[in-house]
C-alpha cells in the first residue's frame, strides 16, 4: 500500500511514455488513469491508517548512495504530515487524470502528456515521503523537470518554450540556495537523515557558520529554495507564465505538486527553525507580502487564468506567514484546503475556455451561465472558498492563518495579519470580478464562438463535482484534526513546535473580532465588485483612465520581468555576446583557424615551385650549390 501511493504513477508514466505510440493513444491514457486510481486508493487508505489511525511507518526501498562512508537509505516515510500530502495528492492528480481525458481528446500528444503528467504525480509523491534530505532533492529537482516538461508541452509555439525556460531558470536560483543549505545542514549535524537532524537540535543548538547560528544560516537557505519553487516575491515570476502549459497542467502545478514543496519543507524542518527567529521572521514578512502583491496584480488582469494563478501566489504567502508565526499546522491545513479549491478553479476555468473555443480573456466572454450552469455553479463554490466565506473550506483555513498571525503578539506578525486581511478583501474582488465578467452581462465574444458555447462531458464534470464537494466539506470536517485544541494527537510528532512556542493554544484565544474580520472584508470585496461590474460596469474603465499609471503598474505585474530583463537578462546577453565575438571567434577559433590558414598560404606558396621543368630544377640546384660554395668560401676565408 505505502509503495504503490508512490510508484503506480510511475509504472504509468513509464507505460505511456515508453509504448504510448505501441498500444495507442486511448490505451495510454486508460493505463495512467487506472495507474492513478490505485495510487490514490493506496494513498487514501495510508492517510486513514497514518494519519487517523496513528500508525506512522518507514518503509525501506533500498541504498540510495554509499559513498566513502557516506550512505543514504531511499527510504519512504510515511507520518502524519507525509500522510496527508500523498492523500492529498494523490487524489487530486488522480482527478486532474480524468478530467485530462476529456480536455486533451482532441490532442495528438497525449500519451507524452499523460506520461508527463504521472511523472510529475511520482516526483512530487517522492518529494513528500522522503526520509533524507537527499532524496527530497531528487523529488525537489523532478518536478522542476516535470514543470518544464508540461509547461512547454506545446513546444510548437514559441510563447510556451520561453515560459518553460523561464520556470526552469528562475527555479534553479531557488535550488541553489536549496543545496547550499543541504550541505550546511549535513555539515552541522553530520546527516542528512531527518531522524538523525531531529534527534540531536539540542546538540547543535550553539554551533555557528561563519560566526552566524547555524540554525539560521540553514534556515535561510532552505527558505530560499522554497521561494524557487512556491513562487513567493523575488522568485514568482515563473508562475503567471506556467499558464502556457495546457488547464489540467496549471491546475496539478497549482493545487497539488510544485508550489506546494516550499511550504512542505518549512513544515517538515519545523525543528530546525523553531530555533531560527531571524529565518522565521523572514519567512513571516516575505509571505505577507506575497499575499497581498500577488492580490493587487490579480485584481486587473484579463486572462482567467492568470487571475487564477496569482491568487495561487498569494494564497502561498498565507501559508508561509502561517509558518514564519510558528503555525505549521495551519500552513499545512490551508495547503491542503486550497488544493481543493485551487484545483476547482482551474478546472473549472478549464472548462469555460473549452466552451469559448480556447478563448481565455475574460473581456471576451460575458452572457454564458446558462449555457453552461454545471461549470457556472462550481465555479461560484471554489470562488465562494478562495474567498473565505463561511462554511466553506477556505473559511476554516484561512481564519486560523490570520487568527495566529494576529495571535504571535510581534510586529512581523501583526504586519502578516494587516496584509492578510487586505489580500482577503483583494481575493473577494478579483474572484467576482472573473465570475461577473466570465458568465454575467451581455455577450462580449464573437457571434460564431457564442453558437458554440456547450457544457463539457461528464468525464470533465465529475472531477469537478468531487472538488466542489471537497472545497465545500474538508474545512469544516478536518478543522478539529488539524488545528483544533486535539492537533497533537493527530500530527503526533511530524510537526514540531518548541517549547517557547504557544502559538496553536495563543490562535484559540484570539479576541472576537479577529475571527469576524475576513469574513467582513472578504463580503465587502463581493459587495464592491458587484457594484462595480454589475450595477455600474462603465466606472471600472473610467478608473483605469483616471489611475492610469497605478493601472499600468498593476497590470505590467509590477515590473518585475522589465526589471529582471534590464538587470540580469540585457548584461548576460551582452556579456554572452562579447565571449562570442571575441574569445570564441577571435581566441578559441581564431588561433587554431590562423594557424591552419598560415599552413594553408605556405602550401600555395610551395605548390608555384613545383613547375614540373627539368630546366627550372637544374637552375635551381646549380644556384643553390652556388650559395652553399659561397658560403663555405666565405667561412674559411673569415
Amino acid at each position: 500500500m505505502f509503495v504503490g501511493a508512490v510508484f503506480f504513477p510511475l509504472l504509468g508514466a513509464s507505460i505511456a511514455g515508453f509504448f504510448g505510440r505501441w498500444i495507442g493513444d486511448k490505451a495510454a491514457q486508460m493505463v495512467s488513469v487506472i495507474c492513478m486510481v490505485l495510487a490514490a486508493i493506496c494513498g487514501l487508505t495510508a492517510f486513514f491508517q497514518v494519519a487517523l489511525g496513528h500508525a506512522p511507518q518507514t518503509v525501506e526501498i533500498l541504498t540510495f548512495l554509499d559513498v566513502g562512508g557516506f550512505e543514504v537509505s531511499w527510504a519512504l516515510r510515511y507520518d502524519t504530515l507525509s500522510a496527508v500530502m500523498v492523500g492529498m495528492v494523490t487524489l487530486i492528480s488522480t482527478l486532474i487524470h480524468i478530467y485530462s481525458v476529456g480536455y486533451m481528446s482532441h490532442d495528438p500528444s497525449r500519451p507524452r502528456f499523460f506520461a508527463y503528467l504521472s511523472l510529475f504525480t511520482f516526483m512530487m509523491l517522492m518529494l513528500v515521503t522522503a526520509d533524507n534530505l537527499v532524496q527530497l532533492f531528487f523529488g525537489w529537482e523532478g518536478v522542476g523537470l516535470a514543470s518544464y516538461l508540461l509547461i512547454g508541452f506545446w513546444y510548437e509555439k514559441e510563447s510556451a518554450c520561453a515560459a518553460a525556460m523561464k520556470a526552469f531558470i528562475v527555479n534553479r536560483v531557488g535550488d541553489f540556495f536549496f543545496m547550499l543549505g543541504l550541505a550546511l545542514t549535513f555539515w552541522t549535524f553530520g546527516s542528512v537523515e531527518f531522524g538523525t537532524i531531529f534527534g540531536s537540535i539540542e546538540q547543535h543548538r550553539g554551533d555557528t557558520i561563519g560566526g552566524l547560528p547555524a540554525y539560521e544560516v540553514i534556515c535561510v537557505l532552505l527558505f530560499l529554495g522554497a521561494c524557487g519553487k512556491s513562487a513567493q516575491l523575488g522568485l514568482h515570476t515563473w508562475l503567471p507564465d506556467a499558464m502556457e502549459g495546457p488547464t489540467p497542467v496549471s491546475a496539478l502545478i497549482h493545487a497539488a505538486t510544485m508550489v506546494t514543496a516550499g511550504v512542505f519543507l518549512v513544515a517538515r524542518m519545523s525543528p530546525v527553525f523553531e530555533y531560527a527567529p531571524t529565518a522565521l521572521a523572514i519567512v513571516t514578512v516575505v509571505g505577507a507580502s506575497t499575499a497581498i502583491f500577488a492580490a493587487t496584480i490579480g485584481c486587473v488582469q484579463n486572462d482567467i487564468k492568470r487571475i487564477i494563478a496569482y491568487s495561487t501566489c498569494s494564497q502561498l504567502g498565507y501559508m508561509f506567514f502561517a509558518a514564519g508565526v510558528g503555525a505549521y499546522q495551519g500552513a499545512i491545513f490551508h495547503l491542503f484546503t486550497h488544493a481543493f479549491f485551487k484545483a476547482l478553479l482551474f478546472l473549472g476555468a478549464g472548462s469555460v475556455i473549452h466552451a469559448m473555443s480556447d478563448e481565455q480573456d475574460i473581456r471576451k466572454m460575458g452572457g454564458i451561465w446558462k449555457k453552461i450552469p454545471v461549470t457556472y455553479a462550481v465555479m461560484w463554490i471554489g470562488s465562494l472558498a478562495l474567498a473565505g466565506v463561511p462554511f466553506f473550506a477556505g473559511y476554516y483555513s484561512k481564519d486560523f492563518v490570520l487568527e495566529a498571525a494576529f495571535a504571535s503578539h510581534s510586529g512581523v506578525g501583526m504586519y502578516a495579519f494587516v496584509c492578510g486581511l487586505a489580500a482577503a478583501f483583494l481575493t473577494a474582488f478579483y474572484s467576482w470580478r472573473l465570475i461577473i465578467l466570465t458568465f454575467h452581462g451581455k455577450p462580449r465574444a464573437d457571434h460564431h464562438v457564442m453558437e458554440h458555447v456547450h457544457e463539457s462531458p461528464a468525464v470533465m464534470l465529475v472531477p469537478l463535482l468531487v472538488l466542489a464537494a471537497g472545497a465545500i466539506g474538508t474545512g469544516a470536517y478536518f478543522a478539529p484534526e488539524f488545528v483544533g485544541h486535539h492537533w497533537e494527537q493527530f500530527w503526533n510528532g511530524s510537526i514540531v513546535n518548541a517549547p517557547h512556542n504557544h502559538i496553536m493554544h495563543d490562535a484559540h484565544e484570539v479576541p472576537e473580532w479577529v475571527p469576524l474580520a475576513p469574513t467582513v472584508v472578504g463580503l465587502a470585496g463581493i459587495g464592491l465588485a458587484y457594484l462595480l461590474y454589475m450595477l455600474v460596469p462603465s466606472v471600472p474603465g473610467k478608473l483605469a483612465s483616471t489611475f492610469s499609471g497605478v493601472y499600468r503598474f498593476l497590470l505590467n505585474k509590477w515590473y518585475f520581468d522589465e526589471l529582471y530583463d534590464a538587470i540580469f537578462v540585457r548584461p548576460a546577453r551582452a556579456l554572452a555576446r562579447v565571449l562570442w565575438q571575441t574569445v570564441d571567434a577571435r581566441m578559441i577559433d581564431g588561433v587554431p583557424n590562423g594557424a591552419a590558414s598560415l599552413a594553408s598560404d605556405v602550401a600555395q606558396g610551395a605548390v608555384r615551385i613545383q613547375t614540373g621543368r627539368v630546366a627550372n630544377y637544374a637552375f635551381v640546384m646549380i644556384a643553390g650549390l652556388a650559395v652553399f660554395v659561397s658560403i663555405l668560401v666565405f667561412g674559411a676565408a673569415r
